[in-house]
């Protein structure tokens, strides 16, 4: 075969025409790539030339083009990324979002031959393609039309098919292929709009052909995308420093409707309406709320395909490693409680027994088992899903630990000395029963269950958990174990009047563990809106104070009147040791951080101790709980 010149403009039509076979063409092509080794780069400069990418091209130009990486798909083997670098850096420049179907597959045969030719070049070859998982800057706000849903469809399913061809050329190439991704993720500073996109892309790998290798990478990354968002990206740190008891407070005692555009939002505390507003058209927020919206889709079509199990694995192992000591996180935790709630009997209870087991093992550093009870806590009370019969089996192995903590040290109080006991009894306890009392108490069975448990000897043992347990916590279950006559005894106690106390504070340590409440109401407003269905709202909860002849219970959690009830067990409500004057005493800050049922009109006042039994409300955005 004669030398073809390249340069000859008039050959290409010629060779499109069917004059040169596509093997001489592949030949010519090699010709021209090693001639460059022997310093002759006529030919080959004028090759790259036609790589470099132009806007507008002809149907001659594109035929050029697609001829063009035909040959070098032929020729891939005698691509050297030494002699030809100008040659690689010019096809590393093309995008498939710029060209017609024939182009891009042409470029990507180019792509997959050098993969498969050389080993080299994998990684060369894989940033190429997921490169292309997000289109140019220029071109994104074009995928909302119909065009561009289109291009977008084309472009995405081409790439992800020579990704599967690559995997099976190179069977070790998903391995490198996960760093590539982690690695090429929008930073937390990107539009929306291009992290969304990328993550649909690692979703879709995850679920795809070659997910079995990649996808117990995809979801641990976006778990930290999702996490760095949400610890770092909003900034809740300031707003607390301008008034930490202001925004952030509720008074469910005057509960308004929430009017807003959305429909999902049925009445709510003023204060939680502040916070979701206050979250409006923050650029952090909007771009968290959007991924965490698109975890939970693709959960559901986990289910849908029967691998809702394997992928629930891959995120509690990365909840265990990141979010669960992560205690300015208010959102990311909510992709496990959707997984949980769209599988109760396998998910549900497997992440109950995990943080179970976590919080009972002495083996775990005390601050991860009290934040692993935090977690159950919060996730027992607010799970609408779970059973009442796997909640009281907990709470009766919490009390059982408690319990043998009791009897295995019989010391005074000392909050920082017994961290985990006190997080056993408060967080978990208390806690749990504030929002399950009356319903176990409604199930015969699981009353007994709760009146054999010896709790009283707990709260009465010299280490004081009722002292040492944040105060609004204590008096909120007290309150209802008189109710429903949990107690044998006939006296109980009382607690300061402080929202928390320095006891409290001092159990909980730097990070506040006495007030972390992580399941607080969610308050990004497309997320929400998955979560609402499964979540357990304080103003929804029957107390056992509750008047049973109404049936219908006000948004502040209670019709009943708080006078007869303190009428009739002030005196058994205040110990000896523990006697305090409640006349005079005003607590401001505990009056507007309450939930509590309706006021009582019936003296044309509320008492002061009456003002001090009430459940408290949020305090901080997941550093404290909605109902405290």
């Amino acid at each position: 075969m004669g030398r073809v010149q390249v340069r000859d403009k008039e050959e290409f039509p010629e060779m499109e025409n069917g004059d040169f076979s596509d093997l001489q063409l592949i030949h010519h092509i090699r010709g021209v790539l090693v001639a460059v080794t022997t310093g002759d780069r006529e030919n080959y400069d004028e090759l790259v030339g036609y790589l470099h990418p132009k806007k507008n091209l002809n149907p001659d130009e594109v035929a050029i083009l697609v001829t063009t990486l035909k040959a070098l798909s032929g020729a891939a083997s005698y691509i050297d990324s030494v002699h030809h670098e100008a040659l690689l850096f010019a096809v590393s420049r093309m995008s498939l979002w710029n060209y017609g179907t024939v182009v891009m597959d042409a470029l990507l045969e180019l792509i997959i031959s050098l993969a498969a030719s050389n080993g080299k070049y994998i990684d060369w070859c894989l940033e190429m393609l997921v490169k292309h998982f997000v289109p140019p800057f220029y071109l994104l706000d074009s995928l909302k039309q119909e065009n561009g849903i289109d291009r977008k469809n084309k472009v995405l399913s081409r790439v992800h098919a020579a990704l599967k061809e690559i995997a099976d050329l190179v069977p070790l190439s998903p391995l490198r292929l996960s760093p590539i991704i982690v690695q090429k993720m929008p930073s937390v500073f990107s539009k929306e709009s291009e992290i969304v996109m990328y993550v649909e892309n690692m979703l879709r790998l995850e679920s795809g052909a070659i997910g079995e290798i990649v996808g117990s990478t995809m979801l641990p990354a976006l778990v930290d995308r999702l996490l760095e968002l949400d610890v770092s990206g909003i900034g809740w740190d300031g707003m607390l420093q301008e008034d930490a008891k202001g925004i952030f407070e509720m008074e469910l005692e005057d509960v308004t409707e929430f009017a807003d555009e959305d429909e999902n939002c049925d009445s709510m505390p003023p204060s939680e309406s502040l916070n979701r507003k206050s979250l409006q058209g923050n650029l952090v927020v909007e771009k968290l709320d959007g991924l965490i919206v698109l975890a939970f889709l693709h959960l559901e079509s986990c289910q849908s395909s029967d691998r809702l199990a394997e992928v629930f694995d891959v995120l509690l192992a990365s909840f265990q490693k990141t979010v669960l000591n992560a205690y300015k996180s208010k959102f990311t935790q909510f992709v496990m409680f959707y997984a949980c709630a769209l599988d109760p009997e396998g998910c549900g209870v497997k992440f109950a027994m995990v943080l179970t087991d976590m919080f009972a093992c002495d083996v775990n550093p005390p601050i991860t088992r009290m934040s692993a009870v935090a977690y159950l806590a919060s996730y027992l009370s607010r799970a609408k899903f779970l059973s009442a019969a796997l909640v009281t089996s907990i709470i009766q192995s919490l009390v059982d630990w408690c319990y043998a903590y009791c009897k295995l040290h019989d010391f005074d109080m000392n909050p920082r000395a017994h961290q985990v006991f006190y997080s056993g009894c408060q967080q978990a306890i208390m806690y749990i029963l504030c929002f399950r009392m009356r319903s176990l108490m409604d199930i015969p069975r699981l009353k007994l269950q709760l009146l054999n448990m010896p709790m009283e000897a707990i709260w009465k043992h010299k280490l004081s958990p009722l002292k040492v347990c944040l105060p609004t916590v204590v008096v909120e279950f007290l309150r209802q174990a008189k109710a429903a006559q949990l107690f044998m005894a006939s006296e109980s106690f009382v607690f300061n009047d402080m929202l928390e106390s320095d006891l409290s504070k001092a159990f909980g340590g730097m990070d506040r563990l006495d007030m972390f409440f992580p399941f607080d109401p969610c308050l990004l407003k497309r997320s929400e809106s998955y979560i609402k269905p499964h979540f357990v709202r304080w103003s929804k909860v029957r107390t056992t104070y509750d008047d049973d002849d109404n049936d219908e219970v006000s948004d502040s959690g209670s019709e009943v009147s708080d006078d007869d009830f303190v009428d009739r067990n002030t005196k058994d409500m205040i110990d000896d040791d523990m006697m305090v004057s409640v006349e005079g005493l005003d607590f401001p800050d505990l009056n507007k951080m309450s939930i509590t049922p309706k006021k009582s009109f019936k003296y044309g006042f509320e008492t002061q101790l009456e003002q001090c039994m009430r459940m408290p409300a949020r305090i901080r955005p997941s550093t404290s709980p909605e109902s405290l």
